[in-house]
């Protein structure tokens, strides 16, 4: 007698079941001692291939993963808020990256994404969790105990990111990752147990296959609804936070100078099409550090310690003490470090801030030259970032500051507000430090500080360099009187000449804008009688001291980028 349909049940982990003869285990007909007939083959549901099925469960599989992981990220950046917005762990785990990649790949990443460079690595640390999210969801098929452990595992790796970071508050720091991992591995437990839970089956129905349990799909759209509530609560609060701090920095009142920056000449702004405007916009202002996460410090709890050998009377300073001092005013340009021959990591602005020399002596510094103890100059910042600076070259009579303005308004956040140093004729990562709360005294033997460690030079003046703006790369201009114009710099030493050559031609004397100063660049034009065809177009400057740019092409690691900009252009 064949036997009737009957209700199939899986269970977690089986898959498709096939149908058994409800007599026992022994086919139809089988004698004692005889061999077993061979078992029917798998059930299948009609319609659907047991590959399809399989291929099905893995997807929805890796998807509960996933609303797993959204629901740790959304939970610890609520968390975040809470404790300490840069110890989600995003920014954590992105900072940790930062600070272990070479040298020569951070260039590559400047050079390639430019200020992208930090959003490409926050995708690239979300695209890695999500992978990783999506593994553990399909190796909850098998076993939930171990997946979830998993998540647990990589919430641990994200707080010892956190508190391995250079602003690491204390154990505080790693409640974010540690919660967030909680509530994923719970999910992703409760979720795979409603995904493996029995599916019933009519032998015979016809079905699409592949779907799961309404419970499951029910379960997984409540948690992906209620992560996404948490990540706009988290938001709302960083907003929130984000407005009280823009509230604060719109409430300060910048002092006028005690010394004004000297007046500009009308033409020191060539105004040639093309040309980078000789007072670069905040906006347009250039931005390269290694901050995911802008600090936004309230002015009315920042303090400035100052502090190490040499310093007779050690102080710290509020925001509205540096204030209340005589302020100095001065159009500075500063350059990157990581700027290539005619890159964009260049800029001019007028700056206010408080002379960092008199500062320093007033608390009893004094440099090498006159007997000081200490000959390099710690600067801290909120986010943990440390940079050097040679105490002699701080004291030798330049405007180096603490800057609190930046043409004409407080330091915008991005660049470093309440305050940030600033010392003219240095690269920024031996001078600029941003949102600066510590300065030490102490000698370049006994401390490295963060890019040092990293194969930088410990001193870094900036080199003699100058770059064709206009006509751009591939430009296509008239045959005729085409205006080749540009920016050349070289901050402390000022440019005497700048000269162009076409397919290394004789040189060519171009024109100078006047000085700003020796701290600023200068603007030149040269008009060119192009004829048709493709040339090439050569730029190098004179400095102050009669050096003459070199033609030697350098990479910028270890202190700078040097070479002749050249540009390609086919005249019509």
């Amino acid at each position: 007698m064949s036997c009737p349909a009957q209700v199939i049940r899986s269970r977690e982990g089986s898959g498709l079941v096939g149908l058994r003869d409800l007599r026992g285990s022994r086919g139809k007909g089988t004698r004692s001692g005889e061999r077993p007939s061979r078992a029917p083959p798998p059930f299948r549901i009609k319609g659907v291939s047991t590959g399809t099925t399989r291929a099905a469960r893995g997807a929805w599989a890796a998807l509960s993963g996933l609303v797993a992981g959204y629901a740790a990220l959304a939970v610890a950046e609520l968390v975040a808020v809470g404790a300490r917005p840069s110890a989600g762990p995003v920014t954590a785990v992105g900072g940790a990256v930062i600070d272990r990649t070479p040298s020569g790949v951070k260039d590559w990443a400047i050079r390639t994404f430019g200020t992208d460079d930090k959003l490409v690595l926050q995708l690239g640390v979300l695209a890695v969790l999500a992978l990783c999210a999506a593994g553990l969801g399909i190796l909850a098929q098998r076993t939930r105990r171990i997946a979830a452990a998993g998540v647990v595992l990589i919430g641990a790796l994200g707080a010892a990111a956190a508190l391995s970071r250079p602003d690491a508050a204390g154990p505080l720091d790693a409640l974010p990752a540690l919660a967030g991992a909680a509530v994923g591995a719970v999910v992703l437990y409760v979720l795979a147990g409603k995904l493996h839970s029995p599916v019933v089956a009519e032998v015979g129905a016809t079905t699409t296959g592949g779907l799961p349990r309404r419970g499951f799909v029910l379960a997984t759209a409540g948690v992906a609804v209620a992560a996404t509530g948490v990540g706009a609560a988290a938001r709302t609060l960083r907003a929130n936070s984000s407005a009280t701090a823009d509230t604060a920095r719109a409430r300060v009142r910048l002092p006028v100078p005690a010394s004004p920056a000297p007046p500009l000449a009308r033409a020191v702004d060539l105004r040639i099409a093309g040309v980078a405007p000789f007072t670069t916009p905040n906006r347009d202002f250039y931005r390269v550090d290694t901050a995911l996460r802008v600090p936004q410090v309230d002015p009315g709890g920042w303090r400035l310690r100052l502090h190490g050998k040499g310093v007779g009377s050690p102080r710290t300073l509020t925001f509205q003490e540096l204030l209340d001092r005589p302020l100095i005013e001065r159009d500075i340009t500063m350059t990157c470090v990581s700027n290539e021959v005619g890159g964009p990591y260049v800029g001019s602005a007028r700056w206010l801030g408080v002379p960092l020399a008199s500062l320093l002596d007033e608390a009893g510094v004094r440099p090498p030259s006159r007997g000081g103890p200490a000959d390099q100059l710690v600067a801290r910042s909120v986010d943990g970032m440390t940079l050097g600076t040679p105490v002699e070259t701080v004291m030798d009579g330049r405007d180096a500051m603490l800057a609190v303005g930046m043409n004409g308004e407080p330091l915008p956040f991005e660049h470093g507000f309440p305050v940030r140093m600033l010392v003219p004729g240095l690269y920024g990562y031996v001078s600029a430090c941003k949102w600066i709360e510590d300065i030490e005294l102490t000698t370049f033997d006994a401390y490295d500080p963060y890019w040092v460690q990293r194969d930088w030079a410990r001193e870094a003046p900036i080199k003699t360099q100058s770059r064709i703006d206009t006509p751009k790369p591939f430009a296509r201009p008239a045959a005729g009187k085409v205006a080749v114009a540009g920016v050349a710099w070289a901050q402390h030493r000022g440019i005497d000449r700048v000269e162009v050559r076409v397919d290394e031609g004789p040189w060519q004397r171009a024109d100078l804008a006047p000085e700003g100063s020796l701290d600023t660049w200068r603007q030149w034009r040269w008009d060119w009688a192009a004829t048709s065809g493709s040339h090439t177009l050569q730029v190098r400057a004179t400095d102050g001291t009669g050096t003459p740019q070199t033609s030697a092409r350098t990479r910028t690691i270890p202190d700078g980028a040097s070479g002749w900009h050249s540009v390609v252009v086919n005249v019509t």
